[in-house]
């Protein structure tokens, strides 16, 4: 056949009615890895086979961990910084040291409460940012593709020993305060960002849960685990909280948040079962070596500047391939472009808001924490119970064997919408508000959006085959690090330079940023009717 008579018989998938991805498949792909899953693991007990409950339990406990050391760790840092910048002016004014124990041991002294102190102490957290959002975001994307090779449970472990070595650290430096040098805790971010931080640590959860379920039910599992990290975030400091006001020593907190950092990493190396079968991971590296050879092969020297680039991973977010079409691109980059916002968001406006509220309204630890504490319930009550209840009600009577569904469909859109939504009503309640109890319902409402969340991340497993989600939620580590690094920079900057003037500004621009949002989600296409199984097999074989 001649090419002219080829390119004849060649059908043309780059048009806005043609299926989602790309031309139709013989089978389900969905359902073959469903059928697989099922027959790899089908010989095992109960207790070997892969479960998102297995997950959940470690996953918990490391939120719960991530959540009440942020307060005592900041506070020792306050001390350690405190303690540096005195005695860096003692050898010009000795008399400044006369009460050393007082600067020493305790940073909520009006001694450190002072400009230069709030200074340095900014700069440094905000080194410490840098350090570890540049060194995840160059590791965690490579350490999201190894998973598809060598499984889920290997990169998660590494992930957590380079915190648990950095808590380590922070426990010799609580416990030494006065002979250690502040620096040394720089060494934690940087040992965190090396291993990939808990970007990646929640990113190969999601990706066990996206193994082990069906797509369908994908936005309720993140769903859950979204649920987990709000509430570590909610009672986190609240435990630690009581731990130090019954010991007097926050040493205590930080001893114990490394003895359950470390069980979190013994239970899942002995008890979690890997959720990549032995035959899938050696199926997937072949696939690699062989994608491996031929792109040398083709283009060395090209392929060598490629794995050189930083940004390289983000390339499965614009597939070029077979079956790939352009709603599928678009869908991917818009999806990821929400993702990313809706991330840096409630990264960068997490300090803004606590220093408004004392600003604004005079709130301390008290105040401050009842609205961590209404807000956080609100948006786990929304993850783990009205997120699933909403679900069941819409696709309970759907059986997931039944048909084939590639792609966000109806429901998860109008999820990710209500979401956004919600999110700018909220945050233009925070610019409006001028009362403590009003600041707290837009607060209510904002947290009401936490919907949206999960249901992007589901809709973006499902527009890539189950062999490329690590390598998908590697480049949404990605993203989630460049942003780690930029948002808190650029909020914290807006409202420093408004902040008496127009002090609300930076809640504005965060309105009108999830207003963006919202706009460009309507421009993702549904895959619109599932297409059954019975008909895709019937068809392939005539």
């Amino acid at each position: 056949m001649s090419a002219r008579q080829r390119s004849q018989h060649t059908p043309n998938y780059d048009h806005e009615h043609v299926p989602l991805l790309g031309p139709p498949v013989p089978a389900d792909d969905d359902e073959n890895d469903r059928d697989e899953f099922t027959s790899d693991f089908a010989h095992l007990s109960w207790y070997r086979k892969p479960s998102i409950g297995w997950i959940m339990i470690p996953y918990l406990i490391m939120a719960l961990i991530f959540g009440g050391i942020i307060t005592p760790r900041l506070n020792l840092i306050v001390d350690l910084v405190c303690r540096q910048y005195y005695l860096d002016r003692h050898t010009a004014e000795p008399d400044l040291l006369a009460n050393k124990q007082t600067i020493v041991y305790h940073g909520s002294s009006d001694r450190c409460r002072t400009p230069e102190v709030s200074r340095r102490v900014s700069v440094f957290m905000l080194t410490g940012t840098l350090l570890c959002g540049v060194l995840s975001a160059v590791v965690s994307p490579r350490l999201g593709s190894l998973s598809d090779l060598y499984g889920r449970k290997p990169i998660f472990i590494f992930c957590s020993l380079g915190s648990l070595c950095g808590e380590i650290i922070t426990v010799l430096a609580a416990s030494h305060r006065a002979t250690i040098n502040v620096n040394w805790i720089l060494l934690s971010f940087v040992l965190e960002g090396m291993t990939g931080s808990g970007i990646l640590a929640m990113a190969m959860v999601n990706t066990y849960a996206t193994d082990c379920l069906p797509s369908q039910r994908h936005s309720v599992a993140f769903g859950y685990l979204h649920g987990c990290t709000f509430v570590g975030v909610a009672v986190g400091p609240l435990l630690a909280g009581c731990v130090v006001k019954w010991s007097h020593n926050i040493i205590i907190v930080f001893w114990i948040m490394l003895v359950c950092h470390a069980y979190c990493v013994l239970f899942v190396l002995f008890c979690v079962p890997e959720s990549i079968s032995k035959r899938r991971q050696e199926n997937a590296r072949e696939k690699a070596a062989r994608t491996r050879v031929i792109s040398r092969e083709r283009t060395p020297w090209v392929e060598k500047l490629r794995h050189l680039n930083p940004l390289e991973p983000l390339q499965i977010l614009y597939p070029t391939g077979p079956g790939s079409t352009p709603t599928l691109r678009r869908n991917l980059m818009v999806l990821a472009a929400m993702d990313t916002i809706m991330f840096g968001v409630a990264m960068g406006s997490m300090n803004v808001l606590l220093i408004y509220v004392n600003y604004q309204f005079g709130w301390g630890t008290f105040e401050s924490g009842r609205y961590m504490t209404i807000v956080n319930s609100t948006r786990v009550a929304f993850l783990l119970v009205m997120l699933p209840a909403i679900t069941y009600l819409v696709r309970h009577r759907r059986d997931d064997n039944a048909a084939r569904c590639k792609g966000i469909d109806s429901f998860d859109l109008n999820i990710i919408r209500i979401g956004i939504f919600c999110e700018t009503l909220g945050w233009i309640g925070y610019s409006l508000a001028r009362e403590g109890e009003l600041f707290i319902f837009a607060g209510v409402i904002a947290a009401a959006g936490g919907v949206a969340s999960p249901a992007l991340q589901s809709a973006l497993t499902k527009h890539v085959p189950s062999d490329q989600t690590g390598q998908l939620l590697g480049a949404n580590g990605l993203l989630h690090a460049l942003t780690l690094i930029v948002s808190p920079v650029i909020f914290n900057a807006i409202f420093a330079i408004t902040v008496g003037r127009f002090t609300q500004a930076v809640f504005v621009c965060l309105a009108s940023t999830f207003g963006v949002a919202f706009i460009i989600s309507w421009s993702v296409q549904p895959n619109g009717e599932c297409i059954p199984v019975v008909k895709l097999v019937n068809a392939s074989k005539t």
